[in-house]
């Protein structure tokens, strides 16, 4: 279907914008397949806006006489409003709005289309894969290999190609455990301490249902991954009760009689439609016209965000303990192990890692950890916090990630070598995007729609020298040492520069950190000279 049915009116003259931390502006409104574009014609120098279709969430309109109001809610948070003269003009461009932010066809998205002059589609895709990781991990290979068995993603769809497993295990054993874990998400390893020779697994739940079923296969390589260690721990992001009330519908969890040497730890994490709704929770407090503090505190902390970042951390630091501190191998799982599981296992690693924390090290970490790992974009970012729809499967975990990395960069401001303003580019791109890294929801469908052919990498373009100077961290030190979060409540602090992006104070602290980069890069030029 060409986009121009679903545009009956292209161009609107006469059109007032009002935007948030700007004066309203009277100008032309274009409507095209992917983009609104509102020029501004009574300035010298022509302004304009350019809207990326994907990034709304939700409209209203509002008709008054011969014209009419639509207010856009974006997917960033971001409010707009259009007055349009004429009562038709305004229902069709509100129309137009409803019926293309909702196309749903990967290969109609903007990032198929999206052909920026500096990069070419011949590039690289990417900038990490596990036979790199396993290659720059030397100490892997006495005892890892690397695994085609999911060459066809056969075994699993939701896993890369290629994996890392214990080396004594083969691929027929990895197919039977395969059978036996949710989704064919069998343990892979994603992470080894170099220093003590620790590591962290992932995988979904185990099928053992309510009569307990066993897998001999599934066992065999789990006890591979802590030959010669005494014990090595599970974590689990589900409740006990959770874990037995999956179990009675076909999940469940390793049972200690089976899995010997293995202490399985349960941590409830919310995911899903209690998250989705946290979510929403906090926006609305947010959009409290009343001033009260006592109102708007009371529904901060009714929306239990906060609590849900400081379980991730509290969790993620768990893991990190037991690797970093006691050097224990740990597996990570929940029901699927497509969402909280690649959560607290990122952050492990940002916390005990060095390597994770520089600005190329990041991305390469969520390129493994979210991208290639089977983390479902297209499910869990369809909408935002405004949308109307609530679909099952929508979820803010990434955002959540993202949160979570912003109190451990407010915590360590040294530690880090990216700056705030690369997570707010990240929560962003994960809703709507000019590039292809967050289409689809896991590899096959990446490799069946041909989006690493078709569409550039945003990891790639961030890491292109402007953008490399941007996004880095200026007053980053190197340090070897893990770098531990307090989760104290007073400790955990509002993501204002995401959440008040669009507030005269998140303005502000945006000003005054674009000052401050500016005089810490001039005093670094001068000292060199």
């Amino acid at each position: 279907m060409e986009f121009s049915e679903h545009i009956k009116t292209a161009n609107v003259e006469d059109v007032v914008l009002r935007q948030p931390l700007q004066p309203p502006a009277r100008g032309t409104l274009c409507v095209t397949g992917h983009h609104l574009l509102f020029s501004d014609r009574e300035e010298c120098a022509s302004r304009q806006v350019l809207l990326l279709i994907r990034n709304i969430d939700a409209i209203e309109k509002r008709l008054s006489g011969s014209s009419g109001t639509i207010t856009i809610k974006c997917k960033d948070l971001r409010v707009l409003q259009l007055d349009i003269p004429g009562m038709e003009r305004c229902l069709n461009i509100a129309h137009s709005i409803e019926t293309l932010s909702c196309l749903d066809r990967v290969s109609e998205m903007y990032p198929f289309f999206y052909r920026p002059p500096d990069l070419s589609l011949q590039d690289q895709w990417g900038i990490s894969s596990p036979e790199q990781h396993y290659k720059q991990t030397k100490e892997l290979h006495n005892s890892w290999r690397l695994s085609s068995v999911n060459r066809d993603y056969s075994v699993c769809p939701s896993y890369p190609q290629t994996v890392i497993v214990p080396k004594n295990i083969d691929d027929d054993v990895l197919k039977k455990s395969a059978k036996f874990r949710q989704g064919g998400r069998f343990p892979v390893l994603c992470y080894y301490h170099r220093k003590n020779g620790a590591v962290i697994m992932r995988s979904s739940q185990p099928l053992t249902g309510a009569n307990r079923k066993r897998c001999w296969e599934d066992e065999q390589l789990l006890h591979a991954v802590i030959e010669g260690s005494d014990k090595g721990y599970i974590i689990d992001t589900r409740s006990s009760q959770q874990a037995q009330q999956n179990r009675m519908a076909g999940g469940g969890f390793e049972s200690k009689s089976s899995y010997s040497r293995w202490k399985r730890l349960h941590r409830q994490m919310e995911r899903g439609k209690a998250l989705q709704e946290s979510l929403i929770k906090l926006v609305e407090a947010l959009g409290d016209a009343s001033h009260n503090m006592d109102r708007w505190l009371s529904k901060l902390d009714n929306s239990k965000w906060l609590s849900h970042v400081q379980m991730a951390l509290l969790t993620a630091g768990l893991l990190a303990e037991c690797v970093e501190r006691d050097g224990h191998s740990v597996l990570v799982h929940g029901s699927e192990g497509t969402d909280c599981s690649l959560l607290i296992s990122t952050l492990a690693q940002l916390i005990m890692d060095p390597c994770c924390r520089s600005l190329e090290g990041f991305l390469a970490l969520l390129e493994r950890e979210w991208v290639q790992a089977g983390h479902p974009f297209q499910q869990r970012c369809g909408h935002s916090a405004y949308s109307h729809t609530r679909p099952q499967q929508e979820s803010p975990v990434f955002l959540l990630l993202l949160d979570c990395v912003w109190q451990l960069w407010n915590q360590f401001p040294l530690a880090l070598g990216f700056s705030e303003a690369l997570l707010l580019r990240l929560a962003t791109e994960a809703y709507a995007s000019d590039y292809g890294t967050f289409l689809c929801n896991n590899h096959q469908e990446r490799w069946a729609l041909a989006v690493t052919e078709n569409t550039h990498c945003l990891f790639q373009a961030l890491l292109r020298p402007r953008e490399r100077e941007y996004y880095s961290n200026s007053l980053h030190e190197h340090t070897e040492l893990a770098i531990w979060p307090s989760v104290h409540p007073q400790s955990l602090q509002l993501w204002k520069g995401f959440f008040l992006r669009w507030t005269q104070q998140g303005r502000q602290l945006q000003e005054a950190q674009e000052e401050i980069r500016t005089m810490v890069m001039t005093l670094g030029k001068l000292a060199l000279s």
